[in-house]
Formats: C-alpha cells, sequence, structure tokens
C-alpha cells in the first residue's frame, strides 16, 4: 500500500540527484535546503552535539518530537533530516488539510512499511490544529512502534496539546535565527546566486531585520532583491522603497499574545518606561485591541502601584477615556503616556496582596457572622436578640475612633494591609499604626 504522498513505491521527497528536477525552476529556499543536520543554520542548543538531539541521535535513542517554535526555523527540515539519519521512510501531512480517512491511510501504510522491516517518521506539520480525538489517534500507533511522530506547532504546546501526547514525546523549542545566523544564510544564499545583493552595509542589516528571524522569509526577500538589474549599491531608503517590510509575527489570541503582555507589565513592575513603551508599541504594531490593553494597564495601576501613587488610577482611566474619543493613531500616545507614568511611580502591591489575604480569610470562616453589635436592629425581635446592642458611635468617641472588634467574635484579628515605606502609601503606613496605637490603647483601659 502507497503512502498518502507517494508518487510511487519507491518514492522520496526531495531528491538531490534528479536531474529534472534540478533543471526545473525551484524557488531559492528549496535550492538551499540542508542536506544535514551540520548544514542547518541556527538550533544549535537543540541538534549540537551536547542538544538533545544531537545526543538522541549519537546514542541511538530516537523518540517521538515536538518542535516548537515561529515560522522559518527549520522545523520541516529537521524532521526530513532527522528520517535519513535513522533511515526512516519520510511520509509528512498537514494538520490544516488532513482528517480521520487521511489519517487512517498514512496509518496503514506506516504498518504495511513496518511489515516489510522499514520503520515510518510521520512529520505532522501544525499539529496543534488536530482536535483531541485526533491526536489520541496517534497513541497506539506511537506506542507499538508503527511511526514515530514529529510533530511541529507554533503554539505552546502545553496548551494546544493533549497530556497523553506529550507524555510520550519530547518538546524541543526552535528559536527564531539572530541577526548574525541570519547573515550567514545570506551568504549562503550569495554563493548559490553567484552574485552579491546590491545593498550598502545599512540597507542589508534592514534586510535582515525585515525577514524578522524567520529563514525562509530572508530567502524570500534576497531572491527578490537578486532579482533587480541594477549595478550600483542600494541605500536603506532605495531598498524599503522596494521591498514593503514583513507584518511582525502576532497573533492576538495566541501565545504571543500572552508573552508581550507578560513583558509590557513586568516592565511596569520594574520601573522601566523604555522597554515599557517598547513592548507597548510591539503590540499595536502587531494590530492588538488599543481597548484591550487600556484595560490591562489599568490593572497594572491597580496591582502594582496601588495606593502608593492613587493619582495613577486615575491616570489610566484618563487615558482610556482619551483614547475612546480620539481613537488611533492619535489616542495611542494617551496608553503612552499612561505606561510612561505608571513605570516612573512608586510600586506597592500591599493593597492587592491585603485583598488575596481577606479572600483567603473569607473561605476559610465561611458563614461566621458578623458581631452583634454592629449589626442594625430595625424590628423589637432583632432588638431582643442583641442586634446594635453595646455599639459606640465612632463620631462620639475621643478622636473619633471607639476601637471596637468588627471582625466575627470566633475570628482572631488579623492583620491584612501592610502597606510599604513608598509613595504616599508611607502616609498610610503612618495612619494604619495610629489607629493601631489606639486601638491597643483602649483595649489595655477595658482590660
Amino acid at each position: 500500500m502507497g503512502d498518502l504522498f507517494d508518487t510511487g513505491p519507491e518514492a522520496k521527497p526531495d531528491v538531490r540527484d534528479d536531474k529534472a528536477h534540478d533543471s526545473a525552476p525551484r524557488p531559492l529556499a528549496d535550492r538551499l535546503r540542508p542536506r544535514a543536520l551540520s548544514e542547518v543554520i541556527g538550533q544549535d542548543k537543540v541538534i549540537g552535539p551536547d542538544g538533545p538531539l544531537g545526543v538522541m541521535l549519537a546514542s541511538g535513542s530516537l523518540t517521538s518530537l515536538v518542535f516548537w517554535g515561529p515560522p522559518g526555523v527549520g522545523k520541516t527540515t529537521i524532521a526530513r533530516l532527522l528520517a535519513d539519519e535513522t533511515d526512516l521512510h519520510f511520509v509528512q501531512i498537514s494538520a490544516i488539510f488532513s482528517g480521520v480517512p487521511e489519517l487512517r491511510k498514512v496509518f496503514d501504510a506506516a504498518k504495511h512499511r513496518r511489515a516489510n522491516g522499514q520503520g515510518t517518521l510521520l512529520f505532522v506539520d501544525e499539529i496543534h490544529r488536530f482536535n483531541k480525538a485526533q491526536q489520541d489517534g496517534f497513541l497506539p500507533h506511537m506506542e507499538d512502534g508503527t511511526i514515530l511522530l514529529v510533530g511541529a506547532t507554533t503554539e505552546n504546546p502545553s496548551f494546544e496539546l493533549n497530556a497523553a501526547l506529550l507524555s510520550r514525546s519530547q518538546v524541543l523549542v526552535l528559536e527564531r535565527l539572530t541577526l548574525a545566523e541570519l547573515e550567514r544564510l545570506a551568504q549562503r544564499a550569495e554563493k548559490e546566486l553567484d552574485r552579491t545583493l546590491p545593498l550598502d552595509g545599512a540597507a542589508r542589516e534592514a534586510l535582515l531585520e525585515m525577514a524578522d528571524g524567520d529563514g525562509r522569509a530572508l530567502l524570500n526577500l534576497i531572491e527578490q532583491v537578486a532579482a533587480w538589474k541594477t549595478d550600483k549599491k542600494l541605500d536603506t531608503n532605495a531598498l524599503t522603497a522596494r521591498l514593503m517590510k514583513r507584518a511582525a509575527q502576532y497573533d492576538k489570541s495566541g501565545d504571543a499574545h500572552y508573552n508581550l503582555i507578560s513583558a509590557l507589565h513586568k516592565s511596569v513592575r520594574g520601573s522601566d518606561p523604555d522597554a515599557a513603551l517598547y513592548w507597548l508599541a510591539r503590540m499595536l504594531d502587531g494590530g492588538e485591541d488599543p481597548r484591550y490593553l487600556a484595560r490591562r494597564i489599568t490593572r497594572m495601576a491597580v496591582e502594582d502601584i496601588g495606593l502608593a501613587d492613587p493619582q495613577a488610577q486615575a491616570v489610566c482611566l484618563q487615558s482610556w477615556e482619551t483614547y475612546e474619543r480620539l481613537g488611533s493613531p492619535e489616542g495611542d500616545l494617551a496608553l503612552a503616556q499612561a505606561v510612561t507614568y505608571l513605570a516612573l511611580a512608586p510600586k506597592s502591591n500591599a493593597a492587592y496582596v491585603a485583598y488575596k489575604a481577606a479572600m483567603k480569610a473569607a473561605k476559610k470562616t465561611g458563614s461566621e457572622p458578623p458581631p452583634k453589635h454592629i449589626l442594625n436592629a430595625p424590628t423589637g425581635l432583632m432588638k431582643e436578640q442583641g442586634y446594635g446592642a453595646g455599639y459606640a458611635y465612632d463620631h462620639d468617641a475621643e478622636d473619633a475612633f471607639s476601637g471596637q472588634n468588627y471582625f466575627p467574635d470566633t475570628m482572631e484579628r488579623p492583620e491584612l494591609y501592610k502597606p510599604v515605606e513608598r509613595g504616599f502609601e508611607r502616609e498610610l503606613g503612618k495612619r494604619v499604626a495610629y489607629f493601631a496605637r489606639l486601638r491597643a490603647r483602649k483595649d489595655d483601659a477595658e482590660h
């Protein structure tokens, strides 16, 4: 039985010595596809001698894998080369175009191949797009050795893949290519094209930056530049006039969304306005909804600045309202100002910590009633039950402070709010200490 994508019983993808294949027009990215793992640029942490994949190959103990990384970093290429290194038959499918019937054909072909003494490396691109039932369908074939699964995903596997599938696989993280690695790839492309790119130094660096860590995107850009009929070196302005900048990789509902909002939040918390503005700009440039950012920025004011600067929350709400009136791009500046203000504001999470402690105490004490002396008694029966008896009206007390207990009678008084010695909370700390002294004095007088 042939494979789903076989053209014949002995067909192998990407055959290099086929003259007809080599004479046909081929994209530069295909012509430069590495023929061995040693030719792969980047990913040394994974495929190097001390990397997890290098160690597996050296010991002959390759397991099922999941490659997690952005586009254009070599996931498909490495999977193909693994099949060559291990003498496994390479089969590639995409979760976008495949369903249960196609998977059955692949598994049946792999069983037939295994009965004839050859294993199968099944590469599944976009594996996270398979639903739970489809992912479960791989498990028995992985366990009995019918296939060695290599999945590729741009999304966080811990969120997108079943625990059962992950437990039978090793997740390897592939990283976007650095500028130095992209330069090596550009030099390899120039050697293949037998010509130097007509760019000056600054324009060449701009070209590398346009690729945004994506090797395949860089080769596509290089192929366009190499086709230009010019003998003079172009500067950055000429380059950007001829090429559209590649859009940044940003999925508003995916992993990048949560990574970047985390980076923005932590930059604000770390009092770094430059970093905070950078991550804000990255999200806006990626198409993030400014209203989402306004909401999260306001949350930062409540959680990380708190009462150390009560004005911070007002600044956020004003910036939010300003954005609603102006829209983008004018209103984006209001969000930038709010982020700058928060980053430079004194920090305190004392109120946030106190609230969480109060929630914990509330869950622990359950349905304990308030002490009767602070309950209203609108009926005679309630008065007979002692509601409101002994309540001291604080405005009638010395210092307008009665010092009465307001917690349930069975509950020991906790200390929840502990203001910090920063910003306005320093003043609040003095007030907390002041009332604590008055309370202690009144307690001593009563006892």
